[in-house]
């Protein structure tokens, strides 16, 4: 049981990687490029869909962070 659970660790691991691969490529696939997506991952276009709109929002909410914290601490123009 523990060996098919870091198994499909394993494979997560990856499936998300192959995502952030992808999702520095392209924020926004269409239909046929999250259908190829799906297909290579394994799993479907639906759940790439959705994965895709969390990893926008995520990516938002760490663009706004890191604008904040530029305004905070602004780079010395000397």
């Amino acid at each position: 049981f523990p060996i098919s659970l870091s198994l499909n660790n394993a494979s997560f691991l990856e499936q998300v990687e192959q995502l952030e691969k992808m999702f520095q490529e392209d924020h926004y696939p269409d239909n046929e490029k999250r259908s190829e997506i799906a297909a290579v991952v394994g799993v479907t276009p639906q759940r790439i869909m959705v994965w895709f709109q969390n990893r926008r929002a995520k990516w938002r909410k760490l663009e706004k962070l890191s604008v904040k914290n530029n305004k905070k601490y602004p780079a010395s123009s000397a």
